[in-house]
């Protein structure tokens, strides 16, 4: 797997790499159940904090793309279709930035059933 970040982005480093690894499991580099790097040697490799890759890693378990298999390591999640991962991550996009507008959990539901309508 070969993940880059452009430093002259206006994409905070923690999104590439959530954005990155995604895309690596959508177009086959990443199978279900291939493990990930640990937290510490991706930010090494990226030059990153290893709080920033920690970040990428709990968005993608929140979207189901991964899961955590506790000292064992993080892994490419066995189940899903691609679709459904779009969607989580998708979803998981929406929720952050609603709560940094600080958008209730039944307004955003409101907004989203007013979009779908």
């Amino acid at each position: 797997m070969d993940l880059t970040l452009d430093h002259s982005s206006a994409m905070p480093p923690f999104e590439q790499v959530r954005d990155g690894l995604a895309a690596a499991v959508r177009n086959g580099e990443l199978a279900p159940g291939d493990r990930l790097p640990t937290v510490r040697n991706l930010a090494a490799d990226l030059g990153l904090a290893s709080n920033t890759v920690a970040r990428a890693y709990r968005e993608l378990e929140a979207a189901g793309v991964v899961e955590t298999r506790g000292r064992n390591g993080t892994f490419v999640a066995a189940h899903g279709s691609e679709l459904a991962m779009e969607a989580a991550l998708a979803t998981a996009a929406y929720a952050k930035r609603l709560r940094e507008l600080g958008i209730s959990a039944e307004e955003a539901v409101a907004l989203v059933r007013k979009a779908l309508a």
